[in-house]
């Protein structure tokens, strides 16, 4: 196996348990790994930029890991540019705890990552698991298209969005690539009172799935195979581009 630089990166913090496996995997192939994520929690936190505040970092007490005060894009971006002496040959962004499915991508600071990586001119996975006990499993398929990525290269504008059922390897049935399915509209904020009396408010529960056909991503990790969803950064809707350029002329 070719020996690779690798840059990691998450969601979940330095500290979380899945970043710590897949770091263990990959060194233990022999890869040059280093840890660059955020120094706390930040789930849901997309692809936010600090831009009005300094970031700063903390290395740990642990060899290859550096914290960051900040979000997973301020991390990629400040490992790329700044702390590392030199360009990682790619990023991973994991392993997340829970699944980052169907619409989850726009949220998720786990794919985030990986598309800063991808935006820096880098390879980029995102893996996430679909639970939060069988971090090995995901790690040990990240390790197998680690070893294989040089015979298929992913385009310059795509990440591959992984996401491996919480199952022990040997009860994975296989590898599936698939299409984002799709979920129905949040439900409703739920609102409480602190002990002070004051209202606060929490986001609404994930809503169930309205898409899940046999080829998209949640259907795949429910019948328990790992899903592969190569994902495009061009958000361009160019199905729409002749209609709305047919409006605007008759407007203007």
């Amino acid at each position: 196996m070719k020996q690779l630089n690798i840059l990691i990166s998450n969601d979940d913090g330095v500290y979380a348990e899945g970043i710590d496996v897949l770091y263990r995997t990959l060194k233990e192939c022999g890869h040059r790994v280093t840890v660059v994520a955020p120094d706390r929690n930040q789930s849901a936190a997309s692809h936010s930029l600090t831009l009005e505040y300094p970031l700063r970092t903390q290395e740990i007490n642990r060899e290859d890991f550096i914290a960051v005060k900040g979000t997973p894009t301020d991390s990629v971006y400040l490992a790329v540019n700044s702390l590392l002496s030199e360009k990682p040959d790619m990023v991973i962004s994991g392993i997340n705890n829970g699944a980052n499915l169907c619409d989850d991508v726009i949220y998720s600071g786990t794919v985030a990552a990986a598309v800063e990586g991808r935006n820096l001119g880098l390879p980029a996975i995102a893996v996430s698991l679909c639970g939060s006990r069988h971090y090995d499993t995901a790690a040990a398929i990240v390790r197998t298209i680690v070893s294989r990525i040089h015979e298929c290269p992913v385009p310059s504008d795509r990440i591959l969005n992984i996401n491996v059922p919480d199952l022990p390897v040997d009860k994975i049935k296989g590898v599936r690539v698939t299409r984002l399915g799709r979920r129905q509209s949040s439900e409703s904020v739920v609102e409480e009172k602190d002990l002070r009396g004051n209202r606060i408010y929490w986001i609404g529960p994930q809503a169930d799935a309205l898409d899940k056909a046999e080829d998209t991503d949640i259907y795949a990790v429910s019948e328990g195979y790992v899903s592969i969803t190569p994902l495009h950064i061009d958000l361009t809707a160019y199905q729409v581009l002749d209609d709305l350029t047919g409006w605007i002329e008759k407007v203007y």
